[in-house]
């Protein structure tokens, strides 16, 4: 049975530097693959990696267990890739404000015409949609596209994600609606494309 982060950080706080390795080992493929889609490349990723984890173990002292393992060294790869992109200045800059909000809680709506997934080409094995859905989250603005691979890509759940990017539960699920709809716009285009050329 593998041993629990919480055990894996009090050893490595006393010191134990396999502990600390088990936990590099534990989550760096998925902080790489977050840093990775948010930073673009995979020098930028192996970067952010290394100083993510740099970081944890110069503050590792410091983490009191208020969150979870996971919750604190995602914030700080998070924080590090936002600055960097805030230094290099290729912050994306177009809105995904969607018109219409409902008086149910504030839920944004919009009427989507269709429906793909139900669409038979809708599978993750045909590579060319693969790489128009990896284009489409690309094209996200970063708050969105942050929160959408917090809580897509890594699993966390939106309180996890609110607590990662320190802003409130409305906000994430905001945030991950507007990722939703326009991704989907994305993927309702390329059926429509594809229906056309067959």
């Amino acid at each position: 049975m593998p041993v629990s982060d919480e055990i894996l950080v009090k050893r490595s706080q006393k010191g134990d530097h396999i502990s600390f390795e088990a936990l590099v080992k534990r989550y760096e493929k998925k902080i790489y693959n977050l840093a990775y889609r948010i930073m673009g490349n995979k020098e930028d990723a192996s970067d952010v990696l290394q100083e993510t984890f740099l970081q944890a173990f110069k503050n590792l002292a410091s983490f009191k267990g208020k969150a979870k393992f996971s919750t604190w060294i995602y914030r700080i790869a998070v924080n590090i890739c936002l600055m960097r992109k805030r230094k290099e200045k290729k912050m994306l800059t177009f809105s995904l404000d969607v018109p219409i909000l409902t008086k149910e809680e504030d839920e944004i709506r919009r009427d989507l015409s269709e429906d793909w997934s139900k669409n038979p080409l809708a599978t993750l094995e045909n590579k060319e949609l693969r790489k128009t859905l990896s284009n489409a989250v690309d094209l996200l603005p970063e708050e969105y596209r942050t929160v959408f691979l917090l809580k897509g890509l890594n699993g966390l759940s939106n309180q996890d994600v609110a607590r990662v990017l320190r802003i409130s539960l409305p906000a994430v699920k905001s945030r991950l609606h507007r990722a939703r709809l326009f991704l989907r716009d994305k993927l309702s285009q390329y059926f429509r494309e594809y229906g056309s050329r067959a």
